[in-house]
């Protein structure tokens, strides 16, 4: 391994190679930089990566030709690139991700990883994010990493000696932070509804908004929560802290709590510096449905851009405008729904932010994608109730979602639900 600048790190990057990036709150920025900078040499090179924190200077229109970005999830800073069609995106489970790369079908010539300096035994910690790297690592030709004194280390999988690395950037920036928004009465509504719900020795997974925060925060008189997901987030280190969340109960890891990666503030990143209760673990690991269907309890709270009166869920799409990606959607409804007492919850408000458009539809829109089948759908949460779907035929499932629309929107559905499915 040798010690080198940035721009040394990636000069031996070729035209047509392509390159996997650490994602989230562990995006390499130097190195990505540094690319950026070279890229006017280069051409064809595409970047894949899931959802990354900061900037993306690498999907700047004067990137196009030079560097291509191939999306495994997309996040707000990726969306104009994807639809403008200067990056692509790729729909996979989350939990899928390493098999793409071990099977050949995502070869990669390099990968730009985040993580912290040796210790004396010359192992580092991968940080804030674990997702797929080690598989990345074990299958990319070079490795090229930063060597972060601002990264927090973690426990589990999260370690990588030396010997594995081949260039190696000395850096201090720490993880990109990440604020959710106020809470709104509605989102404040759906918690409450999605709380009533989790009953004590649930394990949870959730995701990051403002719906998992408002979850959280009326969690805190549950008992031994445990906490199994993919994205580690702010609201479980409150539920930690406040006693409701010791993981005891979980079937599978006690007493320990399990993710994949984390987005957060700093004060979440220095809650898991070094500290052994929480372990991160590869998506084939946190986010196999075998894995999780074991966790007694298991409830999976995910969110949705629309949802229609047969129960088909579209959480990636606005139409034809791809918006994020399936993530680990599926992978958590269906371990979830087959789990000993599992449940996995949809939770979603009923209108668009302006209060123009239902969300509960009675069609999806025109090209939007289906993430979790009609057959999979198990409990929809709006800011009007709960619609238990699982087991029931279109008629049943229409008057159910009806009942948690907006009522601005019941007739019209109601109408349309006539008409299709004889309510």
């Amino acid at each position: 391994m040798l010690i080198v600048s940035a721009d040394e790190a990636v000069a031996g990057i070729e035209s047509g190679q392509q390159i996997y990036v650490h994602c989230a709150a562990a995006a390499p920025s130097v190195l990505l930089d540094a690319l950026c900078r070279r890229a006017p040499q280069l051409e064809d090179v595409k970047v894949v990566h899931l959802h990354c924190e900061g900037p993306h200077p690498h999907l700047a229109p004067e990137m196009q030709g030079h560097l291509f970005h191939r999306a495994l999830f997309i996040g707000p800073n990726a969306r104009d690139a994807i639809n403008a069609g200067r990056a692509e995106f790729i729909p996979v489970q989350l939990s899928d991700v390493p098999l793409l790369m071990e099977s050949g079908l995502l070869p990669l010539d390099a990968v730009f990883a985040n993580m912290t300096p040796p210790d004396e035994h010359g192992f580092c910690s991968l940080g804030t994010s674990v997702e797929s790297m080690q598989t990345a690592i074990r299958c990319a030709r070079t490795v090229i990493a930063q060597f972060n004194r601002s990264m927090p280390r973690t426990c589990g999988d999260s370690y990588v000696h030396v010997n594995q690395i081949d260039l190696a950037v000395e850096v201090e920036q720490p993880p990109y932070v990440y604020t959710p928004g106020e809470i709104s009465d509605t989102e404040r509504r759906i918690g409450e509804y999605v709380a009533d719900l989790i009953p004590d020795e649930a394990t949870l997974q959730m995701g990051i908004g403002a719906i998992p925060t408002a979850v959280g925060m009326c969690l805190a008189d549950k008992k031994h929560l445990g906490v199994h997901t993919e994205m580690f987030t702010d609201p479980l280190v409150e539920l930690v802290e406040k006693g409701a969340v010791d993981c005891s109960a979980k079937t599978l890891d006690p007493h320990k709590v399990v993710a994949a990666f984390m987005m957060g503030s700093p004060g979440l990143y220095k809650w898991v510096d070094g500290n052994p209760m929480l372990e991160l673990r590869g998506v084939d690991y946190t986010n196999d449905t075998a894995t999780i269907r074991k966790q007694r309890r298991m409830t999976a709270v995910n969110s949705a851009i629309e949802v229609d009166l047969t129960g088909q869920v579209c959480a990636d799409s606005l139409g034809h405008r791809i918006y994020s990606g399936v993530g680990g959607q599926m992978d958590f409804t269906r371990g979830a729904s087959l789990a000993p007492e599992g449940q996995a919850i949809i939770a979603l408000p009923s209108t668009t932010a302006d209060g123009k458009v239902s969300r509960i539809t009675w069609e999806l829109y025109d090209g939007a994608g289906v993430t979790v089948t009609r057959s999979s759908v198990r409990t929809i949460v709006t800011e009007y109730g709960v619609a238990q779907l699982f087991g029931q035929g279109f008629r049943e499932r229409a008057k159910r979602l009806i009942a948690i629309a907006h009522p601005d929107f019941r007739d019209e559905l109601t109408a349309y639900a006539k008409k299709y499915h004889e309510l």
